[in-house]
């Protein structure tokens, strides 16, 4: 299973689940330590460098796996989960999770048959970008738990419970690689913000970081940037970059992305070089007419319709 769905099995049938769960998940050695309590289930979600599973065993068991080329962060909804990461003795209950590193192995010495877990993973490399375009930092300092119940942490099981269950629900959202990707990003950036709460300054943001950006976005301001994309261009992470443009530029980075496309646009137009506001409007990147015209009578003080018949 390594697309959206739901799998239950009885305790007679855990080698098979266990195999779905490998598929779905990451690859690992079961051992079960008590009579099962009841039935196993498994809920998967792919969102391409980011997967999302629900899984409860039934059974009290203990699970090992080296989790190849992928971080999992594990949130027991219900029961305990006990483990080794890294030498460290981790205890998570219900308002944690346990965070586990990719190729190292990890050992849940206890799995308790009641412990129904809400699991993240994240590709290695997916996680390392996002780590240095957020708050430039390097992925190892991740912490090995993570408090859910305030805060950046409490936002991100927000947004983890809320998204997969949506998919679930309507698997197309996770098939289209559009929506699947945004999803994974939101997800990491609210992961990466829990753990790193309080990002310290690095040295003061000079206006070199503002004017690549700025140039960048000159380049190709069709492009859909997202505030990664451009916190990775300017080699900062995104807080140090937003402070930058209000301090260089009084705005903010997508205003000045839109500032820019406005005056494509409007150029556009001028010039006769479109058929048509909307043709204009979205060859330079505005996929919302509506917002694009009110912020361009806002910019400009009239209509993009006006421009246009008047040239």
């Amino acid at each position: 299973m390594s697309t959206t769905g739901t799998l239950t099995a009885s305790s007679e049938e855990l080698d098979g689940f266990s195999a779905s769960v490998a598929r779905a998940y990451f690859p690992h050695d079961l051992a079960i330590r008590a009579q099962a309590a009841g039935p196993a289930e498994l809920r998967a979600v792919d969102l391409g460098p980011i997967r999302l599973a629900r899984i409860g065993w039934g059974s009290e068991v203990a699970v090992e796996s080296d989790h190849p080329g992928a971080w999992a962060v594990n949130v027991p909804r219900s029961g305990v989960l006990e483990a080794r990461v890294g030498g460290r003795h981790v205890l998570s209950l219900d308002g944690q999770a346990t965070v586990c590193p990719p190729d190292q192995p990890t050992r849940m010495t206890r799995w308790s048959a009641d412990c129904s877990i809400v699991g993240m993973r994240v590709d290695r490399d997916y996680l390392a970008d996002e780590v240095s375009a957020l708050v430039g930092m390097h992925v190892d300092r991740l912490p090995a738990q993570l408090d859910l119940r305030t805060g950046g942490g409490r936002t991100w099981m927000t947004l983890l419970t809320s998204i997969g269950a949506e998919a679930l629900v309507s698997p197309e959202l996770a098939r289209d690689p559009r929506v699947s990707r945004r999803l994974a990003g939101t997800l990491s950036a609210a992961f990466v913000t829990a753990c790193f709460p309080e990002e310290p300054m690095q040295g003061e943001i000079r206006p070199r970081i503002v004017s690549r950006v700025v140039a960048a976005m000159e380049e190709d301001p069709a492009r859909d940037w997202t505030a990664s994309d451009l916190a990775r261009t300017a080699g900062v992470g995104i807080r140090r970059l937003q402070q930058g443009f209000r301090h260089y530029l009084g705005s903010t980075p997508t205003q000045e992305l839109t500032a820019i496309r406005l005056r494509r646009v409007h150029a556009d137009l001028l010039a006769g070089n479109a058929d048509s506001v909307t043709e204009a409007a979205y060859r330079w990147g505005f996929t919302h007419l509506g917002r694009f015209a009110a912020a361009y009578k806002n910019h400009y003080g009239v209509t993009p319709s006006h421009t246009l018949r008047c040239t």
